[in-house]
């Protein structure tokens, strides 16, 4: 059997189309090894290669591209690629659309869709209020420049860039409820198997920590004005019970607001 001769990029470059009859007709030119390049009737070139599939032992073919996109050098280092591919007992084709489907998967799963379904599940698990804060805040300060981009393509040096303008205002709590949004639906696409890891998960550090500001205690001679607003405000008497039963029992906020008749022995005083 007599051996292909190689083809030459001035042989690839100046290829043309069959003229028969007055008529363009596509032809191909072989490269050996089963690489060759298709001239079609209009002057385009694409390179393809023939090869036995190793589960049916017939003959079939895929596509490299197209010339010049595709090089003369690049299409025989497609071809070495799938020769491996062969001698594994692999169909190339079937594994070439493999890769660009789990790639089209990808670039599908960007931030803001993956947040969609992330807060699908995280609104059954809040209150109303707290689902339309949470979704706001992303819809502000995230989704517009973050939105449109692929899980895979999220980096820490990224994110932190979109929300220092945040922390620039001074907003410090706001950008740690971002950091704690922006994981959760990070660990949300870890575990549906959208990404294999996080990583953004310690974006938080990249910003201050927001300084918790503590309500002023009430001195002992100010009750008498504090009794006296009390006497003259303009709030419900309930409320006004609250607060003073909290002065008589010392009792925390949510532990007065909880409070039942069965807790409260009025003989013992306890």
């Amino acid at each position: 059997m007599a051996r292909t001769t190689p083809l030459t990029n001035t042989e690839v470059k100046q290829a043309k189309p069959t003229l028969k009859d007055g008529k363009l007709i596509a032809k191909k030119l072989s490269d050996g090894d089963g690489l060759q390049i298709k001239i079609a009737s209009n002057g385009t070139k694409s390179w393809i290669l023939n090869f036995k599939c190793p589960y049916t032992k017939k003959m079939t073919s895929m596509s490299f591209g197209l010339y010049p996109a595709i090089s003369l050098a690049e299409a025989r280092k497609l071809r070495t690629s799938a020769r491996e591919l062969l001698a594994k007992g692999l169909n190339p084709k079937h594994e070439k659309d493999s890769k660009e489907q789990l790639e089209d998967e990808a670039n599908s799963n960007t931030f803001q869709n993956t947040a969609i379904k992330w807060f699908e599940v995280k609104k059954t698990k809040v209150s109303q209020n707290y689902a339309i804060d949470t979704w706001r805040s992303l819809e502000l300060h995230i989704f517009p420049k973050l939105g449109n981009i692929p899980l895979n393509k999220l980096t820490a040096p990224k994110v932190i860039d979109v929300i220092r303008p945040v922390s620039a205002k001074g907003s410090l709590e706001t950008v740690r409820r971002l950091c704690q949004r922006i994981n959760e639906v990070m660990v949300f696409a870890v575990n549906t198997g959208l990404v294999s890891s996080n990583a953004l998960a310690g974006i938080n550090k990249a910003f201050e920590v927001p300084k918790k500001n503590h309500m002023p205690t009430l001195k002992p001679n100010e009750l008498p004005e504090l009794m006296a607003a009390l006497n003259t405000a303009s709030i419900k008497i309930i409320t006004r019970c609250l607060i003073e039963w909290q002065l008589h029992t010392i009792c925390r906020p949510n532990e007065s607001a909880g409070a039942r008749w069965e807790e409260i022995d009025v003989e013992a005083r306890i």
